[in-house]
């Protein structure tokens, strides 16, 4: 893995926002920071970002249409915090794996490989949401697919594990496949079927960005904490340009190549551009992340829209 600390991708102060263990398919190309509030939304801002022990869902916004005024560093404001305080939340546990198809793969091959994939939630229970495609941009890794499924409960990812290692896994993917790595992690999301399961109109479509952090020793604690909340907060601010986003810390005793991870759905390329672009995230991974992460490794892939082929 590259040891250089790359800044994974960027941000756009314009409405915007992430969980591990703590307290989200279009094919294309692709300062000082002071902890001063990057940005203030006005109470007519025509949309609300509900933080969630590090995670952000814009169904909420929708359905409520609040504004809100907060700061990307110094926290939210104390009355946010006490409107949010009686929503209700579900504990998930998210999976990631990433691929490195072998270079002869036909599309035949793909396709059914990817296929196998998509069906295993109506083979194995305890699946909530999956979302997988080939990785759009190039990275140092040579990982050319990514996968993403959310549990329940940890007991249905161990089965998972278990089953998939014998079955989907062994029969449909790695005859295709020469190299796989996964991170798994515990999140939180509003306790509601379309944030939960991941459906509606805004999660037909749209980009999947995987951010997967390796944390140096000395920095457990306090200081992954800082930057993950600081992440947090920074998400909240593009409020409808991420459709939902969660961060955790790595729970699957048997991939310790990563510490972190954090998967962020926006609505479209666009969207994800702006977020990767800005100065406002470049500034705070170079300040946050960058003195206490060994490497990083950031991807993304396309979602096509329900009722289309895979790819």
């Amino acid at each position: 893995m590259q040891a250089a600390l790359i800044s994974p991708i960027p941000l756009f102060p314009k409405t915007l926002t992430l969980t591990l263990t703590s307290s989200l398919s279009v094919p294309s190309k692709r300062s000082n920071f002071s902890p001063s509030p990057l940005v203030e939304f006005s109470p007519k801002t025509p949309s609300y970002v509900s933080r969630f022990n590090g995670l952000a869902d814009r169904h909420f916004c929708k359905r409520n249409g609040w504004g809100v005024i907060f700061s990307a560093l110094d926290g939210w404001n104390s009355g946010i915090e006490s409107e949010t305080q009686h929503l209700r939340k579900r504990k998930i546990v998210e999976h990631i794996f990433l691929l490195k198809a072998k270079e002869d793969l036909s599309d035949e091959e793909e396709k059914e490989m990817l296929d196998y994939l998509y069906t295993a939630q109506y083979l194995m229970g305890g699946i909530v949401a999956i979302s997988l495609g080939r990785i759009v941009d190039v990275n140092a890794d040579g990982f050319t697919h990514a996968v993403y499924m959310r549990f329940q409960r940890k007991e249905d990812l161990a089965k998972f594990h278990k089953i998939s290692s014998t079955g989907v896994l062994k029969e449909h993917v790695k005859p295709y496949c020469h190299g796989l790595i996964s991170v798994d992690y515990e999140s939180e999301v509003e306790d509601d079927i379309l944030p939960i399961f991941r459906k509606g109109e805004d999660f037909n479509h749209g980009v999947e960005f995987i951010l997967l952090i390796s944390v140096i020793e000395s920095a457990f604690g306090k200081p992954v904490e800082d930057a993950l909340d600081t992440l947090t907060n920074l998400i909240a601010q593009f409020g409808s340009l991420v459709v939902q986003a969660t961060q955790g810390a790595n729970i699957n005793p048997n991939e310790r190549e990563y510490t972190h991870a954090v998967v962020i759905r926006f609505p479209t390329l666009e969207a994800l551009n702006i977020f990767r672009d800005s100065s406002e995230y470049k500034n705070m991974w170079r300040l946050k992340f960058q003195p206490i992460a060994a490497k990083s490794l950031s991807v993304y892939f396309a979602v096509d829209p329900v009722g289309t082929e895979i790819m």
